[in-house]
């Protein structure tokens, strides 16, 4: 079992920044690839950026190509989205999930485990 524990959502004015946090524990964190995902009423869950469990490889969504960056820290067992650039539309419930795999899976249904979830808003 792996648990996941979002942080850093809030409210940000369009062009600012966020950082968002996701706390793993239960299981090596090394085996498991990280996604983030965000979900706003009326639309299906949405890929936003993931990466491997050795960190060497990321995939993103088109729409946050060059303005979100993920990462992670293996001795803090914690996965990161930087979060530059946003826009209005970049508002949703951001969650964080987790797969023991390499590659990092772009479909939310090849996820195990997820997050509560963040809110994050960006005002225009």
């Amino acid at each position: 079992q792996v648990q996941l524990v979002e942080s850093g959502g809030g409210l940000v004015q369009a062009g600012g920044s966020l950082r968002l946090s996701c706390a793993a524990s239960g299981r090596t964190f090394s085996n498991y690839a990280m996604g983030w995902f965000r979900h706003t009423p009326g639309k299906e869950r949405e890929f936003v950026t993931a990466i491997s469990g050795d960190g060497t490889n990321t995939a993103h969504a088109d729409s946050v190509k060059g303005r979100f960056t993920i990462s992670r820290d293996y001795a803090k067992n914690t996965v990161y989205l930087q979060m530059n650039s946003l826009k209005p539309e970049d508002t949703a419930i951001y969650y964080c999930a987790a797969v023991e795999a390499q590659f990092p899976p772009t479909f939310a249904r090849r996820y195990d485990y997820w997050g509560q979830g963040t809110q994050v808003t960006v005002s225009s």
